[in-house]
């Protein structure tokens, strides 16, 4: 053709816009999935037209079988192919059925996804983690975790293998080429849409018959209604009475009448009351009264108490606080058995929350008053000890079932609270005296040091600044530890009150045993506190000194108190001369 011998001619240049319209109007484009029809088929090929192409693209046969289009081979026919090249380096048009079934696959699926529409699939194989799916329209390969199979453990999924059914797509990652889809999802919707269904037929109030006792666990038993729905009854709605397990009450396949007290559309559960059935014990409860004594009927019994009954059906609480006056962490599984009549006062009664509150300590005379009564406060009783602290002796006290709390500083006037502590065994026995009875707080304090004379009495008659002698038990480079004569206690004198003079502050001019006069400088009863000084007692007596000779009288005594007058009658006397 003379049109292409030179390419710049206005005719090529006609032709060339020609064809480029022409391509442009199909919209032929690289990476995109195109229509192609079969002008031919041999046994290794099948040839493609496609409009706007300069050459027939060439697909192997072998391809349409791996993906499952053999059926599509015959002349004539029209495929779906990916172009991925227009012209590669032989000059060949490059297409793949594969990889274009793929992408329409992928289209479809994120089509459903953004809908929330389910996909028809079947399940191909097991692999790890759960199992493959194949899109049914397109043949797309899909991954559903084991836990999105069903609604329930499955032992085995044989069954469900090779069946068309539905699946719901939860995830898909583009990048990747990868989605995820759940049966389970499926499932549960269609049982969901079948109990709503099925709960519709109920309201509150209604009357159940003849419910199969299904199961039951710790929180309630599980009912079968006409073989359509399960219900619960909640451990609290079988009985007035305090019921521990539902098996207490029922068997496995029993039939009882059901009352409707509540309906979860949004849940889809349906809760239901055996004892509604029946009178509220609760409304007999106006022939009690607060403050008097009953016997109640230990049925159960807990970490924290004990539930009893005043009559069948009207249940009330022990606590632990309320069985003694002087145990606080008492077991009651230790004290009572189920079945055990003890006496108890009814201590409250509250109509709104149906609780009554009781007590068993109050049957009982409490303890703290026979103790206040035959020992007040100040007298002397003995005493055992059972334990010991860091900062306390406890003290079982004589003939009364009262800890006494025996603090450490009341051990000793004089000894350290942290080595009188040591002195102190369990089972030691011993003699205190009774400081505080605190019957609201269920407490008593006594003290061990309070039956001994207070050495701090020693100072009653003595004021600040007074003289006293003292003797010196040791000395160091802190300063000095006495002992007043005539008392037990010992002070330390501190290396600053030895002296006035620095050079005179030392405490080694002191010896062990040697008597000394101190001035007492700091004196309160109320913190039991003295401060001695030796330094006071000098600056007490310089000032007493001073105040004494500066007197008119008594410095006429000192050797330079008149230097003046004499210097004058000397120099008069000189100049008279």
């Amino acid at each position: 053709m003379e049109i292409y011998k030179d390419l710049s001619s206005p005719a090529t240049q006609k032709f060339e816009k020609l064809l480029n319209s022409q391509l442009s109007k199909n919209k032929i484009e690289e990476g995109k999935v195109i229509e192609g029809k079969i002008t031919k088929i041999t046994d290794k090929y099948i040839f493609l037209f496609i409009q706007g192409l300069k050459s027939e693209p060439v697909i192997d046969i072998n391809e349409m079988k791996i993906i499952g289009m053999q059926d599509k081979i015959v002349e004539g026919g029209v495929i779906s192919v990916l172009l991925e090249k227009i012209e590669d380096k032989n000059g060949d048009v490059i297409v793949s059925a594969q990889k274009a079934k793929k992408i329409k696959g992928w289209y479809e699926l994120e089509k459903a996804y953004e809908k929330n529409e389910s996909i028809n699939g079947k399940i191909t194989s097991k692999c790890k983690g759960g199992v493959i799916v194949e899109h049914l329209e397109t043949g797309s390969l899909m991954f559903c975790p084991g836990s999105q199979i069903s609604d329930k453990p499955l032992k085995n999924i044989d069954h469900l293998i090779g069946i068309e059914q539905k699946f719901a797509i939860i995830k898909l990652d583009k990048i990747r080429g990868n989605a995820c889809v759940s049966r389970r999802q499926i499932v549960s919707s269609n049982k969901k849409e079948d109990k709503a269904k099925i709960i519709e037929k109920f309201k509150v109030g209604d009357i159940i018959k003849d419910a199969i006792v299904k199961g039951y666990s710790s929180f309630g038993c599980f009912f079968e209604v006409n073989n359509e729905i399960d219900v619960l009854v909640h451990l609290q709605e079988i009985s007035y009475s305090r019921v521990n397990h539902p098996d207490e009450v029922f068997n496995i396949g029993e039939k009882h009448n059901l009352k409707v007290i509540s309906i979860d559309t949004e849940k889809l559960q349906i809760g239901c009351s055996i004892k509604q059935l029946s009178p509220d014990p609760f409304e007999h409860i106006s022939n009690y009264e607060i403050g008097k004594k009953y016997k109640v009927k230990v049925v159960k019994i807990t970490d924290y108490g004990c539930f009893c009954e005043l009559e069948p059906g009207l249940s009330t609480l022990l606590h632990s606080s309320e069985i003694s006056w002087t145990k606080k962490n008492i077991s009651a599984k230790k004290t009572f058995k189920v079945g055990d009549l003890i006496d108890c006062v009814i201590t409250e009664i509250d109509k709104e929350k149906r609780r009554v509150a009781i007590s068993h300590r109050l049957t009982i005379e409490n303890p703290y008053t026979t103790l206040e009564n035959k020992y007040p406060v100040g007298s002397v009783i003995d005493g055992t000890v059972i334990s010991t602290n860091e900062y306390a002796v406890y003290v079982k006290l004589a003939d009364f079932d009262i800890d006494g709390f025996l603090h450490a500083n009341d051990l000793s006037y004089t000894g350290k609270p942290e080595e009188e502590l040591k002195k102190y065994k369990k089972g030691n026995k011993l003699k205190v005296k009774i400081l505080e009875i605190n019957k609201e707080e269920l407490k008593t304090r006594v003290g061990l040091k309070q039956m001994q004379e207070d050495p701090f009495n020693w100072f009653k008659d003595k004021n600040i600044n007074d003289t006293i002698t003292v003797k010196v038990v040791s000395s160091d480079n802190k300063g000095l530890v006495v002992k007043p004569e005539g008392s037990d206690l010992q002070f330390i004198i501190k290396k600053s009150k030895i002296a006035v003079s620095a050079s005179d502050a030392r405490p080694s001019r002191f010896v062990g045993g040697e008597r000394i006069d101190a001035a007492i400088a700091e004196l309160n009863f109320d913190k039991r506190k003295v401060s001695l000084s030796i330094k006071l007692l000098e600056e007490l007596q310089n000032k007493e000194a001073v105040s004494k000779f500066s007197s008119p009288l008594s410095g006429k005594n000192l050797p330079f108190s008149s230097l003046s007058e004499q210097l004058d009658d000397k120099k008069n006397k000189k100049d008279t001369e």
